[in-house]
């Protein structure tokens, strides 16, 4: 009573203290201590069940192995003091048919635990023999199911119908066991003979059902490996497992049910027939005390003499004879199992091939599988037994993976240029986007600065300029991939485009090195006779197809590329039209950038180059790309590589739409500088022309009279053109100089000029139509204004033509218009003043244009236009000089920059055709 009253004050004191929360808690943790302690009790009765029932048997095995010491020591006592009187009588024998009912009960009772214990083993085979002994024990003992409540046994030993009852349940637990040992693969060929000799002897069946049980458990274990769930690493190990349960299968299916045909010798180092030869030490009669099922244990006890002699020499028996399987048979069989084998591994591993992310990856697994299959313990009897087998070789690799593995690979290296194309498209959009702002704001940063003035960039002066090494590293043996800045504002390659194409290059890199890991490292040495003569495959085969593939992609990420600048391009020309001032040079700066983009993408992504022409495309190919390109120009015709073909069609494409994106600038520029032009001109005010004059020359000549008299008079002629002309041609070249001129294809430069030719001949036109309109208060067409005119056109036609041999066919058109506009001009002054005037006006022209040559030098290029001091110099070498007075100089000829392909002929056919234009 005091201790309930204790407890029920310790109840009130917790309520008291506590919340309901807190005191819901507490139940909480009490109750799950309870339960705790109740399965820590279960665990401790469960562990030790076992334990004391073993306790007790052993006690009890004690207790009747004390009370026969006890019998036996008493037995010798009374004998002893018996011995000198008469022998007592012999006790009645009991009848021999009971002990023998005896032996077999004590039989049937220990072998329930016997084949326990050989299933806990492993031991499948004698587990069956057991089995089997133990229904021929219930047949003797009239124990089966029809005569059961008919034996006297079960009347007098109940117990016995608990052991028929866990008797019947050893045939489902044997043949699900020895089925479960056929799905592992790490198991001995003995092991797997010995359950399928169970399930033989279990079910009855024949060497053919066997087969079928075997390659059916060997098809489920496939499966199984197949749908386990896969992490990573895991798959390399799955894949690996699949093949090597494949090779085990055939390497078993040989060593159990081949015969070798008759008359051949067998074959120490590969044994077959390992299933019959099991069968027949199983179900084989010997003689009387050799064989049976009972183990030596059991022979040993003294109740074994009492067995009958169907007990002691039982074998189980087959009851059809197991016929060896036909070679035929076994080869169709086998073949119509990797067939559906076939299917399921396909579809499997191409869903493990989904979690591999990389071309690495890829070829870990590849790599890994060869070394499986190339391994001594696989590879060394493979052909012997695939011929044997299946009548001709096998290669699960060839049949099963390759091609899953190309299909991964593709799809890894579609989706990996997928991605470059998406974000090379994300770059020029944000790149295009900077360049949209305003070129006076003052929120620009540098790159984009230099992006809007090329000029700028080229002049300033960067740390990178000249790279670190520059002092003791000569020039040859610089890595490829180094370009210091010095080279980068050679080729007026702005730093935006410097990004871009380090951005992309970068992506290049990193697929490229992805996609080398599944190509051999070194293709001279692995063509040498090094590689190991019992490779089960060659996992560098695909080499040429994954090279084709990554040049496939890599042309089709440069084709959306270009693309993307072809949208850009024509999404900019159309804005142009609609645009002036700042938001039109914002405009045309992306075109420029655009521009030289696909100029650079060749030089500045060498990566991209090695993606198309595969493994070869280092330096290798570039000595040899030059050696061919030399040999070329010698006329004589070389085989041209279809790799280094593509290589030059992309080169191609890239530049065509930098020229594309070039024609576009120039003929934005042109408009924009020749529309002031035409305003100009044709502004027809006196003020309009005093303003646009400029200084004429006084010349003294020396006339003769009808009497032959020598009349000095002086006349005067234009020496300087208008200041619209001047204006023109500076603009030009200042905008030519902005964007880098030194750098621009000389087509566009060519068309360039080509177009603003054609652009002033317009407006030259237009003046004319106007003129002979002859308009009410018109200013008229005066003779000095005429010749100011004329003088204009002809240096502008010197300066704006194109002097290439390409532009030769296009000029005639040119030159008819010319003529026709010379015509009007020159009909508006007098025919004897113009033959007077003509030679001191060419004259004029001549010395115009040699003292604007290197002013306008990136219109005029590098050609030698003049050479009318070349009587003066060596005729066995031409210099390219700039005269600067027909007199004596007192200074040294100035040096032009030239081309070092040009010859002496050319130059001099360049003189011809300016004294040609000049005459004109």
């Amino acid at each position: 009573m005091a201790a309930m009253a204790a407890r029920a004050a310790e109840a009130e004191a917790l309520f008291e203290a506590h919340t309901a929360a807190e005191l819901r808690a507490a139940e909480r943790r009490l109750r799950a201590g309870i339960e705790q302690k109740r399965e820590e009790l279960r665990q401790m009765v469960g562990e030790r069940y076992r334990d004391l029932i073993e306790a007790a048997d052993t006690i009890a095995e004690m207790r009747l192995s004390a009370e026969r010491l006890l019998g036996a020591v008493r037995g010798l006592q009374r004998g002893g003091a018996a011995r000198p009187g008469p022998a007592p009588p012999a006790p009645p024998r009991l009848p021999e048919k009971l002990y023998r009912a005896a032996a077999q009960l004590k039989l049937l009772l220990d072998i329930p635990e016997q084949a326990w214990g050989a299933m806990e083993a492993g031991r499948y085979l004698p587990a069956a023999r057991l089995y089997l002994l133990c229904r021929h024990l219930h047949g003797l003992l009239q124990l089966d199911a029809p005569r059961a409540r008919y034996s006297p046994i079960l009347a007098r030993f109940p117990i016995l119908l608990r052991q028929v009852a866990a008797a019947s349940h050893f045939r489902s637990t044997i043949l699900q066991e020895s089925k479960s040992l056929l799905r592992c693969q790490s198991v001995s060929d003995q092991a797997v003979a010995e359950a399928l000799c169970a399930i033989m002897l279990l079910e009855d069946s024949s060497p053919r059902q066997a087969l079928a049980d075997f390659l059916l458990a060997r098809k489920l274990a496939i499966q199984q490996l197949l749908n386990q769930p896969h992490h990573g690493a895991g798959i390399k190990a799955q894949v690996c497992s699949l093949m090597e349960l494949l090779t085990t299968t055939l390497y078993q299916a040989y060593a159990l049910f081949y015969m070798m045909p008759e008359g051949m010798p067998p074959d120490p180092a590969l044994p077959c027939g390992l299933l019959f030869s099991t069968l027949e030490s199983t179900t084989g009669q010997h003689p009387a005390g050799k064989g049976g099922v009972l183990e030596d244990e059991v022979k040993l006890s003294s109740w074994f003499r009492y067995l009958p002699e169907s007990v002691v020499e039982f074998q189980p028996t087959l009851r059809t004879l197991a016929h060896p399987i036909s070679q035929e048979y076994l080869r169709d069989t086998l073949q119509q199992w990797i067939a559906m084998c076939s299917d399921d591994i396909r579809a499997g591993v191409s869903s493990l091939l989904v979690y591999v992310k990389s071309l690495k990856g890829l070829a870990g697994i590849r790599d890994a599988v060869w070394e499986l299959l190339t391994s001594e313990s696989v590879s060394q009897h493979w052909d012997v037994v695939c011929r044997r087998l299946l009548d001709k070789p096998a290669s699960f690799w060839e049949e099963l993976l390759r091609q899953l593995f190309l299909d991964r690979l593709e799809t890894l290296t579609k989706e990996g240029f997928e991605s470059i194309s998406s974000s090379s498209k994300q770059l020029l959009v944000v790149a295009l986007q900077e360049l949209e702002v305003k070129p006076a704001s003052s929120a620009l940063s540098k790159p984009v600065q230099f992006e809007h003035n090329v000029a700028l960039f080229l002049w300033s002066e960067s740390s990178s300029d000249l790279p670190s090494d520059a002092a003791w590293v000569n020039v040859a043996n610089r890595s490829h991939f180094a370009k210091s800045g010095l080279s980068m504002k050679a080729q007026a390659l702005t730093p935006c485009v410097q990004s871009f194409c380090s951005a992309l290059d970068l992506k290049l890199k990193a697929r490229l090195d992805d996609l080398l890991s599944y190509l051999p490292a070194e293709p001279s040495k692995e063509a040498a006779p090094t590689l190991q003569p019992r490779s089960a495959f060659d996992r560098y085969a695909d080499a040429g197809l994954v090279e084709g593939l990554l040049r496939e992609r890599c042309v089709a990420c440069v084709h959306h590329l270009l693309g993307c600048v072809r949208e850009e391009l024509q999404s900019a020309q159309s804005l142009l039209g609609g645009q002036a001032g700042a938001a039109s040079e914002s405009r045309l700066d992306a075109i420029l950038f655009m521009a030289r983009l696909c100029q650079s993408l060749s030089e500045l992504c060498p990566h991209l180059k090695q993606c198309i022409l595969g493994q070869s495309g280092g330096a290798e190919m570039v000595l040899k790309e030059t050696r061919s390109a030399k040999k070329l120009g010698k006329g004589k015709a070389q085989e041209v590589n279809p790799v280094q073909a593509k290589w030059q069609e992309v080169k191609a494409e890239l530049l065509q739409q930098s020229l594309v994106a070039y024609q576009i600038w120039s003929s934005a520029v042109t408009k924009a500088l020749v529309q002031g032009f035409t305003h100009a001109l044709l502004l027809d005010t006196a003020g309009s022309v005093l303003a646009t004059a400029t200084n004429w020359d006084e010349i003294e000549i020396q006339e003769e009279t009808e009497s032959g008299n020598s009349v000095t008079s002086k006349i005067r002629l234009p020496m300087q053109p208008s200041w619209y002309v001047q204006s023109l041609l500076f603009s030009l070249c200042q905008e030519v100089n902005r964007v880098g001129g030194h750098t621009l294809p000389k087509v566009t430069l060519q068309e360039l000029l080509k177009t603003c030719m054609a652009a002033v001949l317009a407006a030259y036109e237009k003046l004319m139509e106007e003129k002979q309109e002859k308009k009410a208060g018109a200013f008229p067409m005066t003779q000095n204004r005429a010749l100011q005119l004329l003088y204009d056109l002809r240096y502008l036609n010197i300066i704006l033509t194109a002097r290439s041999e390409e532009a030769k066919a296009s000029r005639s058109k040119h030159d008819s218009r010319i003529e026709k506009v010379t015509d009007f001009l020159e009909g508006h002054i007098d025919p004897f003043d113009l033959d007077v005037f003509t030679p001191h006006l060419n004259g004029n022209l001549n010395r115009l244009v040699q003292r604007t040559s290197v002013l306008f030098g990136l219109l005029t290029g590098t050609e030698n236009q003049y050479t009318s001091r070349s009587s003066a110099l060596s005729s066995q070498e031409l210099h390219n000089i700039l005269p600067l007075a027909s007199s004596q100089i007192r200074f040294g000829l100035l040096p032009l920059s030239m081309s070092s392909s040009r010859k002496a002929k050319s130059a001099t056919r360049n003189a011809e055709r300016v004294q040609c234009d000049a005459d004109l």
